[in-house]
């Protein structure tokens, strides 16, 4: 099996987490690759402007997609490392309690909000009338992502080199905090979108204990565009076994119960909407 098999049985079976550090890895490469052909043929590279997204209004109407692909994008080797490092340890966390759906629409979701406040503050503030500039990179989806968590699981301790062990909840305050002293000092634009992701972070789980979950119409979006990419499968019939005796037939019973237990659970915590689709169709079975 050669290395390029083992790159996409890898991308299809792993989780979201994964999937999201493969497509910035890949963006990333794909991107300096093409630049050293630019470079080689002596021509100017406009592939990283057109991918990152603009401060200037009419450069945004005419460039669309760029908050979308901007939060993939990275032009530094140290920028992609530490947002990827960040996207692994503070995704993981996430998926400790949640599933890789909700961490898609964290990251997407964060990083648009990221790209709103960045455009908003270029484009309000009078310390910023006279700038034109581009932002580009993942870091307002990775702040949304350790927003997430630290409101949901505030108190959990992660370990720092060389410092000692610290509640969440006191790590995402000193990152809010430097992105907002930031601003007037280093990377503005950067910082702004830093603070878009936490609000949007934030706003997520509060929602989500609501029992809404605002990022399920970008999730259910997504879903469709890759089942229309999927080829079609051949309709298998399959026939459920009856159990052999009381014995098995206790056991499975006990092992939906653990389920419908455990659904149960998950809604007095988070609500109804946190449900997977398979999670509610099991719930709606059992109704009937």
């Amino acid at each position: 099996m050669d290395i390029w098999t083992d790159i996409k049985q890898t991308f299809r079976q792993g989780s979201a987490l994964t999937r999201l550090i493969y497509i910035n890895l890949g963006v990333f490469l794909i991107v300096k690759i093409i630049g050293l052909f630019f470079y080689l043929a002596g021509v100017s590279f406009p592939l990283v402007s057109w991918l990152s997204v603009p401060s200037d209004l009419g450069m945004l109407i005419r460039r669309p997609w760029t908050p979308i692909t901007y939060m993939f994008l990275h032009e530094g080797f140290l920028h992609l490392l530490f947002n990827i490092l960040g996207l692994y340890w503070f995704g993981k966390l996430f998926l400790h309690h949640f599933e890789g759906e909700k961490l898609l629409s964290v990251y997407l979701m964060g990083g648009l909000a990221g790209a709103f406040f960045y455009i908003l503050a270029f484009n309000i503030f009078p310390a910023f009338e006279q700038m034109n500039s581009i932002m580009l990179g993942a870091s307002a989806s990775v702040f949304a992502i350790l927003m997430a968590i630290a409101v949901y699981d505030p108190n959990r301790e992660i370990h720092l080199f060389f410092i000692g062990r610290f509640p969440l909840k006191y790590i995402s305050a000193f990152y809010v905090v430097l992105s907002i002293i930031s601003i007037s000092t280093s990377n503005p634009g950067g910082n702004l979108a830093h603070l878009g992701g936490a609000f949007w972070g934030w706003f997520y789980i509060y929602q989500l204990r609501r029992g809404k979950d605002r990022g399920s119409a970008v999730v259910n979006v997504i879903g469709k565009l890759e089942n229309a990419f999927k080829p079609k499968e051949n309709m298998k019939v399959s026939f459920k076994k009856p159990p052999r005796d009381d014995y098995e037939y206790n056991k499975q019973m006990n092992i939906q119960q653990e389920e419908i237990n455990r659904i149960l659970d998950k809604i007095a915590s988070t609500g109804y909407e946190s449900l997977t689709k398979q999670e509610k169709e099991i719930l709606f079975k059992q109704g009937k």
